[in-house]
C-alpha cells in the first residue's frame, strides 16, 4: 500500500478485520499479560493492539474521551471480556437506554485467557467476536416485558406500573413521557441484560447463545 491512501474503514471491513485479528491473536503468546489477572488491564492491551493493527491499513477516527466509543465515525464502541464473567460497564445516559438501546452499536471481543509458566506468556484465546446492532443494545427483560403488555392491549398505566417494577431510574414526568414514546413507538428486543448503576452494567450472556441466530448479532467469529 505504499504511496496509496489508505481506505475508509467501514463497519462491513471492522467486522472482516475483527474476524482476522481474532484468529491471530489466539495464536499468539505475549510475555506483557503473563500472570495478569485484572480483566481491565487485559481488555486494555488487546483494544490497542487491534487499534495499532487497523491504523496500519484504514484511515479512520479513533475515540476519544469526549465521544467515549472507539469507533465514533461508525458509531460503535469495542468490548472486551473473559468468558469467565462476559461483562463489561458503559456510561449511563438515560434510563430509556434500557428501552431503546445504547445510542451506538457494540463490537464484542470474549476471551479466554490461558498461562504458559514454561515460557512466561499469557494468551487470549478468543472464543466469541460479535457484532451487536444499535438498535438490539437495549435490556432484554425490559424491552419483551413492554413488547408483551402491548400485545396485550396494555395501555399507559400498565406501561407506568411496569417501569416502576423495573425500577429504571426516572422521575415521575420523564416516565411518563417514556410510556407516551413507547405508545407511539414500541422498540426492537433488545439482547444486553443491563443493570442499574451508575455506570451501566452490561452482560453478554445472551448475546454469545443468540448470536448468528437473531437478527441484530451477527457472529464474527
Amino acid at each position: 500500500m505504499t504511496g496509496k491512501t489508505k481506505p475508509l474503514l467501514t463497519i462491513e471491513l471492522l467486522c472482516r478485520e475483527a474476524k482476522l485479528f481474532a484468529q491471530t491473536e489466539s495464536k499468539y503468546d505475549e510475555p506483557a499479560i503473563y500472570g495478569v489477572t485484572d480483566g481491565k488491564a487485559v481488555g486494555t492491551y488487546f483494544e490497542h493492539k487491534f487499534q495499532a493493527y487497523l491504523k496500519g491499513g484504514y484511515k479512520y477516527q479513533q475515540g476519544s474521551s469526549a465521544k467515549r466509543i472507539d469507533f465514533p465515525e461508525l458509531e460503535v464502541d469495542m468490548k472486551v471480556t473473559s468468558i469467565k464473567q462476559p461483562q463489561s460497564s458503559c456510561p449511563y445516559k438515560n434510563a430509556r437506554q434500557k428501552i431503546y438501546g445504547l445510542g451506538y452499536s457494540l463490537l464484542v471481543f470474549v476471551y479466554e485467557k490461558t498461562d504458559n509458566s514454561r515460557r512466561q506468556t499469557g494468551r487470549l484465546d478468543i472464543l466469541h467476536a460479535i457484532f451487536i446492532e444499535a438498535d438490539n443494545t437495549a435490556d432484554y427483560q425490559t424491552t419483551t416485558g413492554i413488547l408483551k403488555i402491548l400485545q396485550n392491549n396494555g395501555n399507559k398505566d400498565d406501561l407506568l406500573a411496569f417501569i416502576q417494577e423495573r425500577m429504571l431510574p426516572v422521575e415521575e414526568l420523564q416516565a411518563s413521557q417514556i410510556a407516551d414514546e413507547i405508545l407511539s413507538k414500541p422498540p426492537t428486543i433488545g439482547y444486553l441484560t443491563i443493570s442499574n448503576a451508575l455506570q451501566w452494567r452490561l452482560q453478554y450472556s445472551r448475546v454469545i447463545e443468540q448470536a448468528g441466530k437473531v437478527e441484530g448479532l451477527k457472529r464474527i467469529r
